[in-house]
């Protein structure tokens, strides 16, 4: 179950972008992929429902968040 925590932990990380279509699209996709592993452990309601269901949380959240939340500043190898 850890594992599972840390691949949807790693699949939310790759949806940020510039852009707000950067954000919708690369949110979409990692709210597929996440709701289609989830859907496939444990979920009954089943891989497809999984993914259509994660893609359209990702795609609001991306569309909903600005750059300016997702900078964390410079990356530590540049401090």
């Amino acid at each position: 179950m850890r594992r599972v925590a840390v691949l949807a932990a790693l699949c939310l990380l790759a949806g940020c972008g510039d852009s707000t279509f950067d954000r919708v699209s690369t949110g979409a996709g990692a709210g597929a992929g996440t709701g289609a592993v989830i859907g496939l452990i444990g979920g009954p309601i089943g891989v497809g429902l999984g993914a259509a269901i994660g893609a359209g949380v990702g795609a609001v959240t991306g569309g909903e968040t600005t750059k300016q939340q997702l900078d964390l500043g410079p990356p530590v190898w540049d401090k």
